[in-house]
């Protein structure tokens, strides 16, 4: 008896799937999903952002569906929607205490002082194409891809001089640099922090994606050096020194992203609770930061300001400054993109994709998809789909939606950020001029991924 209503359980789940799929909710939601999606496309030009649409429509979807269960007797969504919030809280919190990091590094003028350190070595055009490359690869799996662009992107600018053609080159290649650095490490972008919550790739496996990502950045940049202009930036010189605690705000860093490896990894702990931990530390040394700069700043004037003066450090600050739009953005996409699983059509996609083509063929385009649509939502439908695909795959996938962004300016978070940077000279027409060196840096790092992960099959 016990067995029959399991099936019979089971059975209604997927009639009411099937249901929904062909029905009115079904449909209007889809429309719903396409228009605020437009919108997300076309942030540039409407100056909307993008969390506003995707979060009403989101909501909007759920609301369809539960209008239609409602008049259908079921109430089968609200237990979806239970696991549905457990992972987006997870994800949350883990962006949230990542980017008060960030925030609180920037506060402290470490970003600055690398900053300064570069702008005055004195390096000709060349020199700092492969420097601001170089460093945004290896920065951008610490930090994050659109930090790392931002920073290398105002050094580029304040070197360029003016001139175009360096601009145009250091800024597609600082792009590319970031997503390709941002694809081999869990952290270094959000679609591979998924694959790794998800537990797909584990921590020690994203080593495969090493090769094929600096392939990614190098194939291309090798193939842009030669029309770098020779000659050599007028010079540059600006003093910035870090603030104090500045070193132990990184010591504390980078001991939040070993604790939330080892919370994952060794005791099956949720990676969120590990950086968690790691905000509340930051937390209680931004305390001794405001009392010491409390004491600092009575001994210095004289004068007893208070706590709560803009002279001294405080984290809430920090935290307040956290682009919730990007969180937003994040929570809205998981919630409409679950709707569309809740629904059936991910189930309707996976085997038009992954049933027609093969793996590899679809994981290619896929990549090349996140380049129009953002690679969040592709990530997360790839997530849930949840298509039968070994380890080679999962890293395919995660290498092309994180590396595909750079074919196109608008692609990725890093390549709209650098846009903003100077929408003068670097532009969607002037990326696109470039494509060609682009599409030979994907196509590379997918051969590199053929290669080293031949074991794997």
């Amino acid at each position: 008896m016990v067995l029959h209503s399991i099936a019979f359980k089971i059975f209604l789940v997927e009639f009411m799937h099937t249901s929904l799929t062909s029905s009115w909710a079904g449909i209007t939601a889809l429309l719903i999903f396409l228009i605020a999606y437009t919108f997300v496309i076309f942030e540039e030009k409407t100056h909307l952002r993008k969390s506003k649409p995707v979060l009403v429509g989101g909501c909007l979807m759920w609301l369809m569906i539960g209008i239609f269960e409602a008049s259908h007797g079921s109430k089968h969504s609200h237990i979806f929607v239970e696991e549905l919030i457990g992972e987006i809280g997870a994800l949350f919190f883990f962006l949230l205490a990542a980017m008060t990091y960030i925030n609180t590094l920037d506060e402290r003028n470490v970003f600055k002082a690398l900053r300064t350190w570069l702008l005055n070595r004195g390096f000709g055009f060349r020199k700092l194409f492969w420097a601001t490359g170089g460093i945004t690869f290896l920065l951008s799996p610490m930090a994050d891809n659109m930090t790392s662009a931002l920073l290398m992107a105002t050094v580029a600018i304040t070197c360029s001089g003016g001139n175009r053609q360096f601009i145009v080159l250091a800024f597609i290649n600082i792009v590319v640099a970031a997503n390709a650095g941002g694809a081999w490490s869990p952290f270094g972008d959000i679609t591979t922090l998924m694959v790794w919550t998800a537990g797909k790739i584990q921590t020690n496996e994203f080593v495969y994606l090493v090769v094929p990502s600096m392939m990614n950045w190098g194939v291309t940049a090798l193939i842009m050096h030669p029309f770098i202009p020779k000659e050599k930036p007028p010079e540059v010189h600006e003093t910035a020194e870090m603030k104090t605690g500045a070193k132990s705000i990184i010591f504390l860093g980078i001991s939040t992203i070993a604790t939330a490896v080892s919370f994952h990894q060794f005791l099956g702990l949720p990676p969120f609770m590990g950086m968690m931990l790691g905000l509340g530390a930051l937390m209680v040394f931004g305390y001794y930061l405001k009392m010491k700069g409390s004491r600092d700043y009575i001994t210095k004037t004289g004068v007893d300001v208070g706590h709560d003066s803009n002279q001294h450090f405080d984290i809430f600050r920090k935290i307040e400054g956290v682009e919730f739009d990007t969180l937003l953005f994040f929570f809205g996409v998981l919630t409409a993109v679950g709707s569309l699983q809740y629904i059936g059509y991910l189930a309707i996609a996976s085997e038009a994709i992954y049933g027609q083509m093969g793996p590899t063929i679809s994981n290619i385009m896929i990549g090349v998809f996140s380049a129009i649509v953002d690679n969040i939502p592709v990530m997360y439908a790839v997530l849930k789909m949840n298509p039968p695909m070994g380890l080679d795959q999962w890293l395919l996938v995660t290498l092309t939606t994180g590396v595909g962004g750079s074919l196109l300016s608008i692609g990725s978070a890093a390549g709209v950020a650098v846009m903003g940077v100077d929408r003068k000279n670097y532009t969607f027409m002037s990326h696109l001029k470039w494509a060609p060196a682009v599409i030979a840096g994907y196509m590379s790092s997918i051969g590199a991924w053929y290669l080293v992960t031949m074991n794997l099959r």
